[in-house]
């Protein structure tokens, strides 16, 4: 019963990303730069919502637009309506619905859905990752410096200390290519597949990482936090990779070797 929801919740999300694409629709900011939020982010998460409580009305909800909502329940649905609302709001088509269901504080199940591209990602605590119904595992690369990376740039930096500048100049002065496609679900479904070799960013949401999280290690790969303590989708630095790269990798972002 918690897949089927779970399936219906995000194509019911996607249904009204695909409604609203290329259309007209409000937009306004959050807080920083180019944190936008659409009519249809709002949209989704009434789809995504509805579809879930016709299943479980009794279950906890963390959603990007809408909050949290505490009721007495071991589940947790984790949901972003859409992933990449920038890329969204000016038409391009990497961005995607992202749910995940944590029970007594561990994902169990996670979706990511791309409408646009067909791809939709699925994944079972225990039970692997999942491409449109066919196994997925993560790639083989060993070398850092021959790998294919991904990440992405929070809104606000703060000044960081070792921020994303930084780490993202130590890669790429080193010739390694460092893509940014502005979905952060989507990136970490692509190490999953193999697509990409690992991925990292300084300051992600739960929302963001909750399914693309149990994506990876499901399908073979390894998912820490900057100092490689076990990830928690509730703290803002990740480092996804396909498992053999991930030491090399936390020394360059930690600035503890050059590649």
């Amino acid at each position: 019963m918690l897949k089927t929801a779970l399936l219906e919740a995000a194509r019911a999300g996607a249904a009204e990303i695909m409604r609203f694409f290329n259309g007209e629709f409000v937009i306004s900011n959050k807080e920083g730069v180019n944190n936008l939020v659409t009519e249809a982010d709002h949209a989704s998460e009434k789809a995504i919502l509805a579809a879930i409580r016709q299943y479980f009305p009794d279950h906890q909800v963390l959603a990007e637009e809408t909050g949290e909502i505490i009721q007495e329940s071991d589940y947790k649905w984790i949901i972003d309506p859409i992933d990449g609302t920038v890329n969204f709001a000016h038409g391009i088509p990497l961005n995607c619905v992202s749910i995940a269901i944590e029970h007594k504080g561990a994902i169990i199940m996670g979706a990511v859905y791309n409408p646009h591209l067909n791809e939709f990602f699925f994944a079972e605590k225990g039970k692997g990752a999942f491409l449109n119904d066919k196994p997925i595992r993560v790639s083989e690369e060993s070398s850092a410096v021959k790998a294919c990376l991904v990440t992405g740039f929070p809104y606000t930096y703060i000044n960081m200390p070792n921020g994303p500048l930084e780490v993202f100049d130590r890669f790429i002065r080193k010739g390694v290519p460092v893509r940014r496609l502005g979905s952060a679900a989507i990136d970490l479904c692509w190490v999953a597949a193999g697509r990409f070799d690992g991925f990292y960013e300084h300051k992600l949401e739960a929302w963001d990482s909750a399914a693309g999280s149990l994506m990876v290690t499901e399908a073979g790969g390894r998912i820490t936090d900057f100092t490689g303590a076990a990830y928690s989708v509730y703290q803002h630095r990740v480092l996804a990779t396909n498992g053999k790269i991930h030491d090399e990798m936390l020394a360059v972002i930690n600035n503890e070797k050059e590649l």
